[in-house]
């Protein structure tokens, strides 16, 4: 017979409860899974990344030098690959000769479509004279990927002067690129070079562009035609830029920013207004999907029914979320961390990000 109301557990029993209560709380508290093991992960001030079809990354890392009684940018190159291997492939230092001081900064890195060839695009600031003049410019710098400089037949330089967004095509002796249009900062000119015959030149000429993505194993392009006043109608094209024909494929309803084509180049997305991202199909380009998401920077994964958006403005932290075609189902990856910066190979299989506070950059095969 047990006299009394109470029941005394035993010291098992206890243990037992508090074990319990344990998972419990547990449970309970919100956990964030491990972070994906990267491929490889190298500890580089990177100001700006591209990753090739086989899994290398040129990495721009800053530097500072002392040329007298003035501090200049020599930024240097890097070739990185998944294997967690890096080279010096361009000394910024040794890179231009000059009795003046010779600043550079590197804007962007990018690939030829067989991974061969980088385009490298650069603002410049030299002191002209002794008093300390300086004068600025952007330039294009043509590299083989082990950073020897391809020289442009007849102008003793591997350089096209003030152009930006320079990407060598499928073509082995051509780079389309961009010229900024004279009269307006929001419209540009498309130019097209073949190293080995001499100096580029504008084509399509009175055509004016605010937009331009480059379908370099196809030669060709599709870009946002505005006239120059920027009044008309918004034109969405597609550029054959060898034969120097155009072909008008929608006009737009809106369009705010970003344009980005998917791997095989049958699909361009772009933002018709704040939070709405618009799909059309180049081979039938009058009926658009329209998916409802944040604005931010996209790129089309591999198999183009999604599209990988980092949220917010290019230049600010975001997550990296899978936007699915059409649905507008939103799946983070990479564990739903923050990144400064991101950078996806052109057939969508490897990620390289940047982590803010830190000047580690890694690779991961893209999920």
């Amino acid at each position: 017979m047990i006299r009394g109301s109470q029941f005394r557990p035993t010291r098992l029993a206890r243990l037992t409860l508090l074990v319990a209560a344990i998972f419990i709380c547990l449970a309970a508290v919100p956990r964030t899974p491990a972070q994906d093991k990267p491929l490889a992960s190298f500890k580089l001030d990177c100001r700006t990344y591209s990753v090739s079809s086989d899994g290398r990354v040129a990495c721009a890392v800053f530097r500072e030098l002392k040329f007298e009684h003035y501090t200049i940018e020599r930024d240097n190159i890097w070739m990185l690959t998944s294997k967690g291997k890096s080279k010096l492939i361009v000394d910024g230092e040794k890179l231009v000769k000059s009795p003046m001081p010779f600043s550079f900064s590197i804007q962007r890195v990018a690939f030829s479509p067989d991974g061969h060839r980088l385009t490298v695009q650069m603002t410049t600031n030299q002191v002209t004279d002794s008093e300390g003049n300086t004068h600025e410019g952007r330039l294009v710098d043509l590299m083989t990927d082990d950073g020897k400089e391809i020289p442009v037949a007849g102008t003793k330089t591997s350089v096209i002067e003030d152009a930006i967004q320079a990407n060598w095509l499928a073509d082995p002796d051509s780079v389309a690129y961009l010229l900024r249009d004279a009269n307006s900062e929001l419209l540009y000119n498309v130019g097209l070079v073949h190293p080995s015959v001499g100096a580029g030149s504008v084509i399509f000429k009175g055509h004016f562009f605010t937009a331009v993505v480059w379908d370099t194993p196809h030669n060709a392009a599709v870009a946002i035609e505005r006239d120059e006043a920027l009044s008309g109608p918004i034109k969405l094209v597609r550029l054959d830029l060898l034969h120097g024909t155009e072909e008008n494929l929608a006009t737009l309803d809106g369009y705010i920013g970003q344009l980005a084509l998917s791997p095989n180049g049958d699909k361009v997305a772009y933002f018709r207004d704040g939070d709405t991202l618009e799909v059309r199909s180049i081979a039938n380009p009058s009926s658009a999907v329209t998916v409802n998401c944040a604005y931010g920077t996209v790129v089309w994964g591999a198999d183009g029914q999604r599209i990988l958006l980092k949220r917010g403005p290019e230049k600010q932290l975001g997550d990296l979320v899978w936007v699915s075609i059409p649905g507008g189902n939103l799946t983070p990856i990479l564990n739903d961390l923050i990144y400064h910066s991101f950078a996806v190979s052109p057939d969508a299989r490897y990620i390289a990000v940047t982590e803010p506070g830190n000047n580690k950059i890694s690779l991961y095969p893209l999920p």
